[in-house]
């Protein structure tokens, strides 16, 4: 993790990442539903150390070099973080259910993931690295690594 120089452009790639299975899974849900619900099983434990990652870790050091906290870009971003996760749910009831037909909760968690992406990558990430030395961009990449898998390993069998 911690071969990344900057918050922005680790953040990003994961995004990226998170991105490209969860199309994965909408590619193979209809023709190998089992591959596809892998598929939306890393993406789904994925996502959710992403939202660890950034509560836990990122959004205090916001607060602490900014003072920002009530009502402020971590406040909006926590709010959001609660719509992502019920609609990652209502995703999963449904792959846990064998249902390939979660096309409009897809369509959902995609609308919430691109502003929220799109906010986080051109404002908060930037503004992050621009407050922070390299040595403690450095120590959050350092603590990612020691979050126990039972924070965000939370699935279907």
């Amino acid at each position: 993790m911690s071969g990344q120089k900057t918050i922005t452009e680790f953040f990003e790639q994961d995004h990226d990442r998170l991105d490209e299975l969860f199309k994965t899974f909408q590619k193979l849900k209809q023709s190998d539903f089992s591959k596809g619900k892998e598929a939306f099983k890393e993406f789904k434990f994925g996502l959710q150390r992403h939202i660890v990652w950034e509560e836990d870790l990122l959004f205090p050091l916001w607060e602490e070099k900014t003072g920002m906290s009530e009502g402020g870009p971590t406040f909006v971003m926590r709010h959001e973080h609660r719509q992502i996760r019920q609609q990652l749910e209502a995703i999963h009831g449904k792959v846990a259910d064998q249902n390939p037909g979660s096309d409009r909760e897809e369509q959902a968690l995609l609308d919430l993931l691109g502003s929220h992406n799109l906010k986080e990558e051109r404002v908060l990430y930037p503004a992050i690295d621009q407050l922070t030395s390299a040595e403690e961009r450095e120590v959050v990449f350092q603590n990612m690594k020691s979050i126990p898998e039972e924070r965000y390993k939370l699935c279907c069998g």
